[in-house]
């Protein structure tokens, strides 16, 4: 079963084919092509085979090469991959379905702080999102803090945490850039009268979709939408210009640190990221800030590890 937005894009896809032609196929040489993420709930495993559900009710088995590497709250062994736990694993190379990487109940809370009471935060991530509870242990308080001085309501937070028996308890700062404003009500720069360009350079991040820990969902949080399309804009803007797209719109997205490309479609308005000044250092510093969130799938089929939270991009509008 497909979703709206899902069949909003195949509609629009075809569309584009029927007015400009049928686009030709994407060419990759072996470095650059996307790799093949899979997302799923643990039905069995051993240490050289996971067995997944995926999100459309489909079993998947996924042979687990030898040199794998499994993440729950950190490096970890096959004994995290328990029946019921939610993981996203990247095969090895591309075309392929051996695992080369696993993670095990991994999320991300990313917004504004609502209210604190301790330890436990509840984050405002925007009209599309909603609410979201995160707890910090005492462990992880200071390296948070570091990247996140004050946890106090209108701040912004944006936390890499795992799952466990219903909560989301955060483990580290999702990057590890320096955030220019760390409050949300503090007003953007003002725009320059300048062109807007139709390639993009900046920070690609990751979000959890609302409403369960792993929708299947594939495609772009984009924070410039078009408020007369079917997103209904975004509100707030971003800090620096932006060209204004549609939901269902297309980008052809590089990871600028691994090389990989693929077209990935505009499912989601980005309200939250156009809050964040901050920069990606994952290979250099990146031009701007973010421009894209990436669902989990997207992010790891161009090569991106989530634990790292962000990669620099390179995405350019697509034309037809």
């Amino acid at each position: 079963m497909t979703s709206p937005t899902r069949d909003l894009v195949l509609r629009r896809r075809r569309l584009r084919e029927a007015v400009f032609g049928d686009r030709p196929a994407e060419q990759h040489d072996a470095g650059s092509r996307p790799l093949r993420g899979v997302e799923g709930t643990v039905v069995d495993a051993s240490p050289h085979l996971l067995v997944l559900v995926t999100p459309d009710g489909s079993e998947v088995r996924v042979p687990i090469s030898a040199g794998a590497s499994v993440w729950h709250s950190g490096r970890a062994g096959s004994a995290a991959l328990q029946p019921g736990r939610n993981v996203i694993v990247r095969a090895a190379d591309a075309g392929g379905l051996t695992a080369e990487r696993i993670w095990v109940d991994i999320a991300r809370v990313t917004g504004v702080i609502a209210s604190r009471s301790g330890r436990v935060i509840e984050v405002d991530g925007g009209r599309h999102r909603g609410r979201t509870t995160l707890v910090i242990p005492p462990e992880a308080m200071a390296p948070i803090q570091v990247r996140h001085p004050r946890l106090e309501e209108g701040s912004l937070i944006d936390v890499i945490g795992v799952r466990r028996g219903g909560q989301i308890v955060g483990l580290a700062p999702a990057t590890k850039s320096p955030q220019p404003a760390s409050h949300a009500d503090q007003p953007p720069p003002p725009r320059r009268s300048r062109s807007v360009p139709r390639v993009l350079r900046g920070t690609a991040t990751w979000y959890d979709r609302p409403g369960s820990a792993f929708g299947g969902e594939y495609g772009a949080a984009y924070p410039a939408l078009d408020p007369y399309g079917d997103g209904g804009g975004c509100g707030t803007g971003p800090a620096s210009p932006l060209p204004l797209l549609s939901i269902a719109s297309e980008l052809h997205v590089r990871n600028d640190c691994t090389g990989r490309a693929t077209r990935v479609p505009v499912i989601e308005c980005g309200c939250v990221a156009a809050q964040f000044r901050d920069r990606c250092t994952q290979c250099g510093t990146s031009p701007r800030g973010r421009i894209l969130e990436l669902t989990r799938s997207a992010f790891v089929d161009l090569g991106g590890d989530l634990e790292d939270g962000c990669f620099n991009v390179t995405a350019r509008v697509e034309e037809r």
